[in-house]
Protein backbone atom coordinates (compact mmCIF):
# COMPACT_ATOMS: atom_id res chain seq x y z
CA UNK A 1 0.00 0.00 0.00
CA UNK A 2 1.71 3.07 -0.57
CA UNK A 3 2.26 5.60 1.77
CA UNK A 4 3.98 9.63 1.47
CA UNK A 5 7.16 9.32 3.73
CA UNK A 6 6.75 12.37 6.05
CA UNK A 7 8.14 11.21 9.75
CA UNK A 8 11.41 13.27 8.85
CA UNK A 9 9.77 16.23 8.85
CA UNK A 10 9.49 15.59 12.54
CA UNK A 11 12.33 15.45 14.79
CA UNK A 12 12.52 12.88 17.74
CA UNK A 13 13.26 14.63 21.05
CA UNK A 14 16.43 12.76 21.36
CA UNK A 15 18.34 11.34 18.68
CA UNK A 16 22.29 10.49 17.59
CA UNK A 17 22.44 13.94 16.31
CA UNK A 18 21.80 15.97 19.19
CA UNK A 19 24.16 14.14 20.60
CA UNK A 20 27.20 14.90 18.81
CA UNK A 21 29.89 16.40 19.42
CA UNK A 22 29.69 20.02 18.58
CA UNK A 23 32.50 20.05 16.41
CA UNK A 24 31.58 17.51 14.54
CA UNK A 25 28.05 18.32 14.12
CA UNK A 26 29.06 21.65 12.89
CA UNK A 27 31.21 19.47 10.02
CA UNK A 28 27.90 17.39 9.30
CA UNK A 29 25.91 20.66 8.83
CA UNK A 30 28.91 21.45 6.10
CA UNK A 31 28.93 18.50 4.32
CA UNK A 32 27.35 17.74 1.27
CA UNK A 33 24.72 15.43 3.28
CA UNK A 34 22.46 18.41 4.49
CA UNK A 35 22.56 20.38 1.25
CA UNK A 36 21.34 16.40 -0.43
CA UNK A 37 18.59 16.26 2.12
CA UNK A 38 17.42 19.75 1.52
CA UNK A 39 17.53 20.28 -2.36
CA UNK A 40 17.10 16.45 -3.40
CA UNK A 41 15.48 14.44 -1.16
CA UNK A 42 13.14 16.63 0.05
CA UNK A 43 12.23 17.80 -3.55
CA UNK A 44 11.22 13.37 -4.32
CA UNK A 45 7.69 13.83 -5.44
CA UNK A 46 6.39 9.99 -4.00
CA UNK A 47 2.90 10.79 -5.42
CA UNK A 48 4.89 10.00 -9.11
CA UNK A 49 5.32 6.09 -7.69
CA UNK A 50 2.17 5.67 -6.00
CA UNK A 51 1.13 4.05 -9.19
CA UNK A 52 3.81 1.26 -8.21
CA UNK A 53 1.72 0.49 -5.53
CA UNK A 54 -1.69 -0.64 -4.22
CA UNK A 55 -3.49 2.54 -2.87
CA UNK A 56 -5.41 1.04 -0.78
CA UNK A 57 -4.34 -2.73 0.41
CA UNK A 58 -1.84 -4.51 1.77
CA UNK A 59 1.26 -3.34 4.22
CA UNK A 60 2.97 0.31 3.72
CA UNK A 61 6.06 0.34 1.65
CA UNK A 62 9.03 1.24 2.25
CA UNK A 63 9.25 4.82 1.53
CA UNK A 64 9.85 6.05 -2.42
CA UNK A 65 12.39 8.95 -1.00
CA UNK A 66 14.92 7.00 0.62
CA UNK A 67 14.66 4.14 -1.85
CA UNK A 68 15.09 6.50 -4.95
CA UNK A 69 17.87 8.46 -3.03
CA UNK A 70 19.93 5.00 -2.06
CA UNK A 71 19.93 4.75 -5.75
CA UNK A 72 20.96 8.04 -6.93
CA UNK A 73 24.08 8.43 -4.15
CA UNK A 74 25.00 4.51 -5.32
CA UNK A 75 25.39 6.07 -8.91
CA UNK A 76 26.72 9.06 -7.39
CA UNK A 77 29.54 7.17 -5.35
CA UNK A 78 30.14 4.42 -7.24
CA UNK A 79 28.51 1.83 -4.63
CA UNK A 80 27.50 -2.13 -5.46
CA UNK A 81 24.28 -2.74 -3.82
CA UNK A 82 26.29 -4.66 -1.12
CA UNK A 83 28.18 -1.39 -0.26
CA UNK A 84 25.14 1.41 -0.42
CA UNK A 85 23.04 -1.23 2.14
CA UNK A 86 26.60 -1.02 4.38
CA UNK A 87 26.58 2.66 4.42
CA UNK A 88 23.09 3.18 4.97
CA UNK A 89 23.30 1.33 7.80
CA UNK A 90 26.44 2.57 9.47
CA UNK A 91 27.57 5.83 7.70
CA UNK A 92 25.67 8.56 9.46
CA UNK A 93 26.17 11.62 6.47
CA UNK A 94 24.49 9.00 4.56
CA UNK A 95 21.20 8.55 6.74
CA UNK A 96 21.21 12.34 7.74
CA UNK A 97 20.98 13.05 3.86
CA UNK A 98 17.68 11.00 3.71
CA UNK A 99 16.53 12.58 7.10
CA UNK A 100 17.07 9.90 9.39
CA UNK A 101 18.94 11.08 12.65
CA UNK A 102 19.61 7.76 14.39
CA UNK A 103 21.92 4.93 13.73
CA UNK A 104 19.89 1.37 13.17
CA UNK A 105 16.77 3.42 13.29
CA UNK A 106 15.71 1.88 9.33
CA UNK A 107 16.45 -1.91 8.06
CA UNK A 108 16.08 -2.15 4.62
CA UNK A 109 16.53 -5.99 3.03
CA UNK A 110 18.34 -6.11 -0.08
CA UNK A 111 15.58 -7.46 -1.58
CA UNK A 112 13.16 -4.62 -1.09
CA UNK A 113 15.97 -2.76 -3.55
CA UNK A 114 15.41 -5.29 -6.51
CA UNK A 115 11.63 -5.12 -5.70
CA UNK A 116 11.42 -1.25 -6.27
CA UNK A 117 13.71 -1.52 -9.52
CA UNK A 118 11.33 -4.20 -10.46
CA UNK A 119 8.08 -2.03 -10.01
CA UNK A 120 9.88 0.87 -12.01
CA UNK A 121 10.53 -1.47 -14.58
CA UNK A 122 7.13 -3.01 -14.79
CA UNK A 123 6.11 0.41 -14.95
CA UNK A 124 8.05 1.64 -17.70
CA UNK A 125 7.47 -1.69 -20.16
CA UNK A 126 3.47 -1.49 -19.28
CA UNK A 127 2.92 2.10 -19.47
CA UNK A 128 5.18 3.14 -22.76
CA UNK A 129 3.15 6.03 -23.87
CA UNK A 130 2.97 7.45 -19.77
CA UNK A 131 5.44 10.28 -19.23
CA UNK A 132 8.43 8.60 -17.58
CA UNK A 133 8.28 8.71 -13.66
CA UNK A 134 12.20 8.85 -13.91
CA UNK A 135 12.71 11.34 -16.31
CA UNK A 136 10.07 13.34 -14.07
CA UNK A 137 11.61 13.56 -11.61
CA UNK A 138 14.93 14.47 -13.24
CA UNK A 139 13.04 17.52 -14.30
CA UNK A 140 11.93 18.34 -10.83
CA UNK A 141 15.36 18.02 -9.29
CA UNK A 142 17.03 19.73 -12.37
CA UNK A 143 14.50 22.79 -12.09
CA UNK A 144 15.45 23.25 -8.79
CA UNK A 145 19.40 23.35 -8.96
CA UNK A 146 18.71 25.90 -11.93
CA UNK A 147 16.53 28.27 -10.14
CA UNK A 148 18.82 27.56 -6.94
CA UNK A 149 22.23 28.61 -8.89
CA UNK A 150 20.39 31.39 -10.84
CA UNK A 151 21.87 29.12 -14.34
CA UNK A 152 20.92 30.93 -17.36
CA UNK A 153 19.34 28.31 -19.98
CA UNK A 154 19.06 30.88 -23.01
CA UNK A 155 22.50 28.90 -24.31
CA UNK A 156 22.91 24.96 -24.19
CA UNK A 157 25.22 22.54 -25.55
CA UNK A 158 24.29 19.07 -26.96
CA UNK A 159 25.64 15.78 -27.78
CA UNK A 160 25.43 12.04 -27.90
CA UNK A 161 27.68 9.54 -26.43
CA UNK A 162 27.75 5.66 -27.08
CA UNK A 163 26.95 3.57 -24.07
CA UNK A 164 27.51 -0.57 -24.19
CA UNK A 165 24.68 -2.91 -22.28
CA UNK A 166 26.59 -5.66 -20.28
CA UNK A 167 26.74 -7.87 -23.27
CA UNK A 168 29.44 -9.53 -24.93
CA UNK A 169 31.17 -8.32 -28.18
CA UNK A 170 30.41 -11.05 -30.18
CA UNK A 171 31.27 -11.79 -33.68
CA UNK A 172 28.63 -13.49 -36.41
CA UNK A 173 29.46 -16.83 -35.04
CA UNK A 174 29.70 -16.60 -31.65
CA UNK A 175 26.21 -14.54 -31.66
CA UNK A 176 24.86 -17.89 -33.82
CA UNK A 177 26.13 -20.28 -31.22
CA UNK A 178 25.21 -18.01 -28.01
CA UNK A 179 21.47 -18.27 -30.14
CA UNK A 180 21.92 -21.87 -30.56
CA UNK A 181 23.15 -22.97 -27.14
CA UNK A 182 20.39 -20.84 -25.38
CA UNK A 183 17.79 -22.32 -27.26
CA UNK A 184 18.87 -25.85 -27.10
CA UNK A 185 19.52 -25.58 -23.14
CA UNK A 186 15.75 -24.72 -22.41
CA UNK A 187 14.97 -28.24 -24.95
CA UNK A 188 14.35 -31.55 -22.95
CA UNK A 189 17.18 -33.26 -22.92
CA UNK A 190 14.82 -36.51 -23.95
CA UNK A 191 13.87 -34.72 -27.18
CA UNK A 192 17.53 -33.67 -28.34
CA UNK A 193 18.92 -35.30 -31.46
CA UNK A 194 22.52 -37.06 -31.38
CA UNK A 195 22.91 -33.56 -33.42
CA UNK A 196 22.17 -31.36 -31.02
CA UNK A 197 23.58 -33.03 -27.85
CA UNK A 198 26.98 -31.34 -28.61
CA UNK A 199 25.70 -27.95 -28.80
CA UNK A 200 25.57 -28.48 -25.06
CA UNK A 201 29.01 -29.60 -24.26
CA UNK A 202 31.97 -26.89 -24.14
CA UNK A 203 34.07 -28.65 -26.65
CA UNK A 204 31.56 -27.65 -28.81
CA UNK A 205 32.23 -23.84 -29.01
CA UNK A 206 36.04 -24.22 -28.73
CA UNK A 207 35.84 -26.21 -31.81
CA UNK A 208 33.57 -23.81 -33.34
CA UNK A 209 34.71 -20.84 -32.53
CA UNK A 210 38.73 -20.92 -31.07
CA UNK A 211 39.97 -23.38 -34.04
CA UNK A 212 38.26 -21.72 -37.20
CA UNK A 213 39.77 -20.67 -40.19
CA UNK A 214 39.24 -18.13 -41.56
CA UNK A 215 38.42 -19.33 -44.78
CA UNK A 216 35.91 -21.67 -42.93
CA UNK A 217 34.00 -19.02 -41.16
CA UNK A 218 31.16 -19.46 -43.90
CA UNK A 219 31.08 -23.09 -43.63
CA UNK A 220 30.89 -23.12 -40.15
CA UNK A 221 28.00 -20.72 -40.00
CA UNK A 222 26.11 -22.48 -42.14
CA UNK A 223 26.85 -25.65 -39.71
CA UNK A 224 24.98 -23.36 -36.81
CA UNK A 225 22.43 -22.49 -39.94
CA UNK A 226 21.26 -26.14 -40.22
CA UNK A 227 21.24 -26.92 -36.40
CA UNK A 228 19.25 -23.97 -35.70
CA UNK A 229 16.59 -25.08 -38.76
CA UNK A 230 16.42 -28.59 -36.67
CA UNK A 231 15.24 -26.60 -33.64
CA UNK A 232 12.53 -25.07 -35.34
CA UNK A 233 11.34 -28.05 -36.67
CA UNK A 234 11.20 -29.43 -32.57
CA UNK A 235 8.98 -26.11 -32.44
CA UNK A 236 6.62 -26.84 -34.96
CA UNK A 237 6.04 -30.55 -32.71
CA UNK A 238 5.88 -29.06 -29.95
CA UNK A 239 4.20 -25.85 -29.41
CA UNK A 240 5.38 -25.30 -25.74
CA UNK A 241 9.26 -24.49 -26.78
CA UNK A 242 7.83 -22.04 -29.59
CA UNK A 243 6.39 -19.77 -26.81
CA UNK A 244 10.12 -19.57 -25.09
CA UNK A 245 11.57 -16.33 -25.30
CA UNK A 246 14.68 -18.01 -26.42
CA UNK A 247 13.24 -19.43 -29.29
CA UNK A 248 11.89 -16.04 -30.27
CA UNK A 249 15.51 -14.92 -30.25
CA UNK A 250 16.55 -17.84 -32.78
CA UNK A 251 13.89 -16.86 -35.06
CA UNK A 252 14.68 -13.10 -35.39
CA UNK A 253 18.37 -14.08 -35.66
CA UNK A 254 17.53 -16.95 -38.66
CA UNK A 255 15.60 -14.13 -40.48
CA UNK A 256 17.84 -11.00 -39.96
CA UNK A 257 21.29 -13.12 -40.75
CA UNK A 258 19.55 -15.65 -42.70
CA UNK A 259 17.34 -16.36 -46.04
CA UNK A 260 15.55 -19.13 -46.68
CA UNK A 261 15.48 -21.55 -49.75
CA UNK A 262 11.87 -23.05 -50.26
CA UNK A 263 13.10 -25.40 -53.08
CA UNK A 264 16.39 -26.70 -50.89
CA UNK A 265 14.03 -25.98 -47.25
CA UNK A 266 16.61 -25.06 -45.85
CA UNK A 267 18.24 -21.31 -44.48
CA UNK A 268 21.45 -19.80 -46.14
CA UNK A 269 23.48 -17.25 -44.32
CA UNK A 270 23.39 -13.24 -45.90
CA UNK A 271 26.06 -11.42 -47.03
CA UNK A 272 27.26 -9.05 -43.76
CA UNK A 273 26.03 -6.11 -46.17
CA UNK A 274 22.64 -7.47 -46.34
CA UNK A 275 21.88 -7.33 -42.59
CA UNK A 276 20.78 -4.49 -41.04
CA UNK A 277 22.15 -2.25 -38.19
CA UNK A 278 19.31 -3.01 -35.90
CA UNK A 279 19.52 -6.57 -36.27
CA UNK A 280 20.25 -8.87 -33.13
CA UNK A 281 23.63 -8.17 -31.38
CA UNK A 282 23.14 -9.96 -28.52
CA UNK A 283 21.69 -13.39 -27.68
CA UNK A 284 21.29 -11.59 -24.01
CA UNK A 285 19.77 -7.97 -24.95
CA UNK A 286 17.41 -7.81 -27.75
CA UNK A 287 17.23 -4.49 -27.85
CA UNK A 288 21.23 -3.90 -28.47
CA UNK A 289 21.77 -1.94 -31.81
CA UNK A 290 24.89 -2.00 -34.04
CA UNK A 291 26.66 1.45 -35.09
CA UNK A 292 29.73 2.88 -36.26
CA UNK A 293 30.89 6.14 -34.90
CA UNK A 294 34.24 8.19 -35.73
CA UNK A 295 35.43 5.08 -36.76
CA UNK A 296 34.39 2.90 -33.66
CA UNK A 297 31.92 0.39 -33.75
CA UNK A 298 29.48 -0.36 -31.12
CA UNK A 299 26.70 -2.81 -29.93
CA UNK A 300 24.05 -1.05 -27.87
CA UNK A 301 22.97 2.59 -27.07
CA UNK A 302 23.37 6.16 -27.71
CA UNK A 303 22.87 8.59 -24.85
CA UNK A 304 21.72 12.33 -25.91
CA UNK A 305 22.63 15.16 -23.72
CA UNK A 306 21.77 18.47 -23.26
CA UNK A 307 23.37 21.04 -21.18
CA UNK A 308 23.85 24.84 -20.25
CA UNK A 309 26.78 26.67 -21.10
CA UNK A 310 26.21 30.37 -21.00
CA UNK A 311 29.40 31.92 -19.70
CA UNK A 312 28.00 33.14 -17.26
CA UNK A 313 26.85 30.68 -15.10
CA UNK A 314 28.83 29.75 -12.07
CA UNK A 315 27.89 26.26 -13.16
CA UNK A 316 25.81 24.08 -15.83
CA UNK A 317 23.31 21.68 -15.40
CA UNK A 318 22.40 18.60 -17.73
CA UNK A 319 18.67 19.83 -18.80
CA UNK A 320 17.81 17.00 -21.10
CA UNK A 321 18.66 13.31 -21.57
CA UNK A 322 17.48 10.39 -24.30
CA UNK A 323 18.67 6.33 -24.49
CA UNK A 324 18.21 5.59 -27.92
CA UNK A 325 18.96 2.57 -29.93
CA UNK A 326 22.49 3.58 -31.46
CA UNK A 327 21.43 2.92 -34.71
CA UNK A 328 18.99 6.35 -34.58
CA UNK A 329 21.16 9.26 -35.75
CA UNK A 330 22.41 12.48 -34.09
CA UNK A 331 19.69 14.54 -36.00
CA UNK A 332 16.69 12.50 -35.45
CA UNK A 333 17.24 12.48 -32.52
CA UNK A 334 17.70 16.45 -31.56
CA UNK A 335 14.75 17.09 -34.00
CA UNK A 336 12.82 14.69 -31.05
CA UNK A 337 14.25 16.48 -28.25
CA UNK A 338 14.48 20.06 -29.28
CA UNK A 339 10.37 21.16 -29.46
CA UNK A 340 10.50 19.47 -25.53
CA UNK A 341 13.61 21.58 -24.60
CA UNK A 342 12.42 25.07 -25.94
CA UNK A 343 9.00 24.32 -23.96
CA UNK A 344 11.32 23.63 -20.93
CA UNK A 345 13.90 25.92 -20.97
CA UNK A 346 13.37 28.58 -23.32
CA UNK A 347 16.55 27.73 -25.26
CA UNK A 348 17.40 30.61 -27.87
CA UNK A 349 20.97 29.12 -28.96
CA UNK A 350 22.06 25.52 -29.28
CA UNK A 351 25.75 24.28 -30.03
CA UNK A 352 26.48 21.28 -31.22
CA UNK A 353 29.11 19.13 -33.60
CA UNK A 354 28.65 18.12 -37.25
CA UNK A 355 26.61 15.10 -36.81
CA UNK A 356 23.75 17.07 -35.91
CA UNK A 357 23.75 19.14 -39.07
CA UNK A 358 20.88 18.73 -41.43
CA UNK A 359 18.28 21.33 -43.23
CA UNK A 360 15.39 19.86 -41.17
CA UNK A 361 16.37 20.28 -37.81
CA UNK A 362 17.63 23.94 -38.72
CA UNK A 363 14.22 24.46 -40.28
CA UNK A 364 12.70 23.45 -36.98
CA UNK A 365 15.10 25.19 -35.21
CA UNK A 366 14.08 28.61 -37.13
CA UNK A 367 10.12 27.64 -36.23
CA UNK A 368 10.98 27.05 -32.49
CA UNK A 369 13.51 30.27 -32.17
CA UNK A 370 16.63 28.72 -31.63
CA UNK A 371 19.41 28.91 -33.58
CA UNK A 372 22.35 25.89 -34.03
CA UNK A 373 25.81 27.11 -34.41
CA UNK A 374 27.62 24.18 -35.38
CA UNK A 375 31.23 23.33 -34.86
CA UNK A 376 31.62 21.22 -38.37
CA UNK A 377 29.16 20.27 -40.69
CA UNK A 378 28.47 17.15 -43.14
CA UNK A 379 27.97 16.96 -46.86
CA UNK A 380 29.45 18.32 -49.99
CA UNK A 381 31.69 20.68 -50.19
CA UNK A 382 31.17 23.87 -52.57
CA UNK A 383 33.54 24.08 -55.74
CA UNK A 384 36.29 26.72 -55.42
CA UNK A 385 35.89 27.12 -59.19
CA UNK A 386 32.90 29.34 -58.20
CA UNK A 387 31.42 31.83 -56.73
CA UNK A 388 30.00 30.45 -52.98
CA UNK A 389 26.07 31.14 -52.46
CA UNK A 390 27.00 33.09 -49.72
CA UNK A 391 28.03 35.81 -52.59
CA UNK A 392 24.10 36.39 -52.62
CA UNK A 393 21.77 38.14 -50.37
CA UNK A 394 19.15 36.17 -49.75
CA UNK A 395 15.83 37.01 -48.00
CA UNK A 396 13.69 34.98 -45.20
CA UNK A 397 12.07 33.69 -48.31
CA UNK A 398 15.16 32.24 -49.92
CA UNK A 399 14.78 35.00 -52.85
CA UNK A 400 17.77 37.01 -53.78
CA UNK A 401 17.89 40.42 -52.91
CA UNK A 402 21.43 41.56 -54.95
CA UNK A 403 24.46 39.60 -55.94
CA UNK A 404 28.01 40.12 -55.57
CA UNK A 405 28.31 42.41 -58.40
CA UNK A 406 25.08 44.45 -56.63
CA UNK A 407 22.29 43.69 -59.08
CA UNK A 408 19.14 43.21 -58.62
CA UNK A 409 17.37 39.85 -59.90
CA UNK A 410 14.60 40.57 -62.55
CA UNK A 411 12.08 37.86 -61.02
CA UNK A 412 12.96 35.79 -57.82
CA UNK A 413 10.63 33.39 -56.29
CA UNK A 414 10.94 31.07 -53.73
CA UNK A 415 9.07 28.09 -53.92
CA UNK A 416 8.01 26.58 -50.72
CA UNK A 417 6.52 23.22 -51.91
CA UNK A 418 9.52 22.41 -54.20
CA UNK A 419 11.89 23.96 -51.70
CA UNK A 420 13.88 25.95 -54.65
CA UNK A 421 14.80 29.21 -54.97
CA UNK A 422 14.26 30.62 -58.85
CA UNK A 423 16.00 33.34 -59.72
CA UNK A 424 16.35 35.05 -62.78
CA UNK A 425 18.70 38.39 -64.09
CA UNK A 426 19.09 40.18 -67.08
CA UNK A 427 21.71 39.89 -69.67
CA UNK A 428 22.51 43.46 -69.41
CA UNK A 429 23.29 43.38 -65.65
CA UNK A 430 25.34 40.51 -66.06
CA UNK A 431 27.71 41.71 -69.06
CA UNK A 432 31.07 43.10 -68.05
CA UNK A 433 30.49 41.91 -64.85
CA UNK A 434 34.07 40.49 -63.10
CA UNK A 435 32.28 37.18 -61.86
CA UNK A 436 31.09 36.34 -65.02
CA UNK A 437 33.14 33.06 -65.33
CA UNK A 438 32.78 31.66 -62.04
CA UNK A 439 29.55 32.82 -60.85
CA UNK A 440 26.91 29.71 -60.79
CA UNK A 441 23.68 31.78 -62.66
CA UNK A 442 23.37 29.95 -66.11
CA UNK A 443 22.73 31.42 -69.21
CA UNK A 444 19.53 30.98 -70.74
CA UNK A 445 17.50 31.78 -74.28
CA UNK A 446 15.96 35.38 -72.23
CA UNK A 447 17.53 35.60 -69.03
CA UNK A 448 20.74 34.28 -67.15
CA UNK A 449 19.05 32.03 -64.62
CA UNK A 450 19.72 30.70 -60.85
CA UNK A 451 17.79 27.67 -59.50
CA UNK A 452 19.30 26.31 -56.28
CA UNK A 453 17.30 23.98 -53.38
CA UNK A 454 16.29 25.79 -50.03
CA UNK A 455 19.17 23.06 -48.81
CA UNK A 456 22.05 24.19 -50.76
CA UNK A 457 21.43 27.88 -49.16
CA UNK A 458 21.31 26.88 -45.52
CA UNK A 459 24.28 24.59 -46.37
CA UNK A 460 25.96 27.63 -47.36
CA UNK A 461 25.25 30.17 -44.78
CA UNK A 462 26.19 27.20 -42.61
CA UNK A 463 29.62 26.67 -43.41
CA UNK A 464 30.34 30.35 -43.59
CA UNK A 465 29.44 30.51 -40.34
CA UNK A 466 31.83 27.44 -39.69
CA UNK A 467 34.17 29.23 -41.88
CA UNK A 468 34.73 32.47 -39.61
CA UNK A 469 37.29 32.25 -37.39
CA UNK A 470 35.81 34.17 -34.56
CA UNK A 471 32.18 32.29 -34.56
CA UNK A 472 33.72 28.93 -35.00
CA UNK A 473 36.05 29.62 -31.90
CA UNK A 474 32.76 30.47 -29.93
CA UNK A 475 30.88 27.73 -31.64
CA UNK A 476 33.72 25.08 -29.82
CA UNK A 477 34.31 27.17 -27.10
CA UNK A 478 30.49 26.90 -26.16
CA UNK A 479 30.14 23.20 -27.03
CA UNK A 480 33.57 21.96 -25.73
CA UNK A 481 33.00 21.28 -22.39
CA UNK A 482 30.11 18.78 -23.22
CA UNK A 483 32.87 16.19 -23.90
CA UNK A 484 33.87 16.39 -20.66
CA UNK A 485 30.50 15.58 -19.26
CA UNK A 486 30.07 12.53 -21.49
CA UNK A 487 33.63 11.22 -20.19
CA UNK A 488 32.90 11.99 -16.58
CA UNK A 489 29.62 9.67 -17.03
CA UNK A 490 31.72 7.19 -19.10
CA UNK A 491 34.77 6.91 -16.90
CA UNK A 492 33.96 8.84 -13.39
CA UNK A 493 30.35 7.03 -13.12
CA UNK A 494 30.98 3.64 -15.19
CA UNK A 495 28.43 4.32 -18.03
CA UNK A 496 30.86 2.99 -20.78
CA UNK A 497 30.01 -0.29 -19.46
CA UNK A 498 26.67 -0.67 -17.95
CA UNK A 499 26.01 -3.63 -15.54
CA UNK A 500 23.03 -4.49 -16.95
CA UNK A 501 21.39 -5.38 -20.20
CA UNK A 502 18.18 -4.17 -22.02
CA UNK A 503 16.56 -0.96 -22.94
CA UNK A 504 14.81 -0.22 -20.32
CA UNK A 505 17.51 -1.55 -17.07
CA UNK A 506 19.78 0.77 -19.53
CA UNK A 507 17.29 3.41 -19.04
CA UNK A 508 16.52 3.68 -15.63
CA UNK A 509 20.50 3.18 -14.90
CA UNK A 510 21.45 6.28 -17.40
CA UNK A 511 18.48 8.29 -15.60
CA UNK A 512 20.12 7.78 -12.13
CA UNK A 513 23.81 8.58 -13.39
CA UNK A 514 22.88 11.86 -15.01
CA UNK A 515 20.98 12.71 -12.02
CA UNK A 516 23.95 12.10 -9.92
CA UNK A 517 25.97 14.21 -12.45
CA UNK A 518 23.70 16.95 -11.73
CA UNK A 519 23.72 16.52 -7.92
Amino acid sequence: MFRKNNSHLQDDLFNHYQTMNPSIAKMLEKSWAPVFYKEVFCKINEEIYAALYCLDNGRPNTPVNILLSLEIIKHQFGFTDEEILEQFYFNFQILYALGIKNLGEVYIAERTIYEFRERIYTYILEHPDQEDILFKQFEILTNNFIKKAGTKTNEQRMDSTLVSPNIKKAGRLSLAHDVLHQAVKIIPTHLLSDTLKPVLESYFKNELLYKTRNNELDSRLQRVLDLMTEVTELNQRFPELSAREEMAILRRFLTEQAYYDQEQGAWFVKVAKDVKSSSLQSAYDQDATFRKKAGKKSSGYVLNLSETCSPENEVQFITDYKLEPNNKSDIEIAQDRLPGIKQKTNVTDLYVDGGYYGEDIISQGEELGVKLHFTDMTGKKESADKLPLTSFTFNEEYEIETCLNGKRPTRSVGDTNKKVSSNHFSKEDCQGCPHYNNCPVKTQKKSRVLRISFKSIIAAQTREEINNKEINRQSHSRRAAIEGTNSALKRGEDMDELNVRGYIKSHMVCSYKVMARNI
